[in-house]
């Protein structure tokens, strides 16, 4: 009596592909449909995050360019201390209410520095930019330097055409 049926150990059974798994349960129309609704939801989702959540990205053109490119020069001014093409980017109103020692303690204070300009906001002939100023100074009676971060912002105005003046001091 031989038998021609083969012994197999458990270990030995066919293990199912995953995609021939995920097959069979997709012959069911209704799981079909609610696969597709699971898949077209997660391409939406990941696909155009801004559709969710939209994050205004400020006004734009041709004005506030200019007005970001004028906030830049005179933050570059301040960054390499110089006075001179900083006064010239102020507007009479500024100049009129600061004096002379506070505009150069505000061009000097600091010897590396840097700077960050964030998206702007406002409307034609006036823009505003938030900044954060950033400043190494040595600490007297060592080698060591203290960071130090001042947040604040920088407003620009038109004073003709093509030409912008900062009218409030970060």
């Amino acid at each position: 009596m031989s038998s021609s049926r083969v012994h197999q150990e458990p270990w030995s059974k066919q293990i199912a592909h995953p995609l021939e798994v995920l097959a069979a349960k997709m012959r069911s129309p209704r799981r079909r449909h609610r696969m597709a609704t699971a898949v077209l939801v997660l391409l939406l989702a990941t696909a155009s995050p801004g559709l969710a959540h939209r994050k205004s990205t400020g006004p734009t053109g041709p004005e506030y360019a200019v007005a970001l490119a004028t906030a830049n020069r005179f933050l570059h001014a301040w960054q390499s201390n110089d006075l001179a093409n900083g006064i010239a980017l102020l507007s009479d109103g500024v100049r009129r209410a600061q004096n002379a020692g506070e505009f150069e303690r505000f061009f000097s204070a600091g010897t590396d520095r840097a700077f960050e300009i964030h998206a702007g906001h406002g409307n034609r002939g006036r823009y505003s930019f938030p900044v954060v100023l950033v400043t190494l100074t040595p600490v007297s009676g060592s080698t060591r330097r203290m960071l130090s971060m001042r947040s604040g912002e920088i407003r620009l105005v038109s004073a003709g055409k093509d030409d912008w003046v900062v009218d409030k001091l970060p």
